[in-house]
């Protein structure tokens, strides 16, 4: 599976053939065609591994925290700590929202790892409203994407332009990000300052 993703994340899912994921995987073509009929089941195969392995283990650790900020806090370290044992997640699971943006056929409802962190973060966003930490007038779905924008960019950022030795390192453990307080003019956003 590892030498699939690498595969797809690199090439893109229209350039990726069985015989390239073969060499990589030092395997042969029909080995991979006798589990995989066609790239679609590969490729599903590969989106559901790699949505368990950081998605949803993400938001189960992440559910542990009581805060929007510890709950966004957990899913980055959660992420970055798969990131850290396979540097191919992080680049899979942006180019397979890339890939389900050129080929609708590909996002399927319940694979969908933007969906599905997309409710998360809503989620946590109402959990946080009703709990007092953002003030109750914000607008959840703008507040949702942009954190959807800058974990995304995260995703995109260690998958594609970071340095592997820094990722071994969690960001966000030197990071004292605070709760949202409702006195804040705008109860947006988390501040976050990095230890010196």
């Amino acid at each position: 599976m590892r030498a699939a993703r690498e595969v797809f994340s690199e090439l893109g899912y229209d350039a990726a053939t069985f015989q390239a994921i073969a060499i990589r995987a030092d395997l042969t073509r029909p080995a991979i065609n006798h589990y995989f009929a066609s790239k679609r089941l590969l490729y599903q195969e590969v989106v559901d591994q790699t949505n368990a392995l950081v998605i949803e283990s993400a938001v189960q650790q992440s559910q542990r925290e009581s805060t929007l900020a510890g709950r966004i806090r957990a899913f980055i370290q959660s992420a970055v700590q798969a990131q850290g044992q396979d540097r191919s997640v992080a680049a899979f699971l942006v180019t397979s929202v890339l890939e389900s943006e050129r080929h609708p056929e590909l996002a399927e409802t319940d694979h969908d790892s933007r969906e599905f962190t997309r409710g998360y973060v809503k989620s946590a966003l109402k959990d946080a409203v009703d709990a007092g930490e953002v003030r109750s007038d914000i607008d959840v779905e703008a507040a949702a994407e942009m954190l959807m924008a800058v974990m995304w960019g995260l995703g995109f950022y260690a998958g594609f332009v970071g340095i592997k030795s820094a990722w071994s390192r969690s960001p966000t453990s030197s990071c004292s990000c605070s709760t949202v307080r409702p006195g804040t003019p705008d109860g947006w956003p988390v501040t976050c300052a990095t230890a010196a």
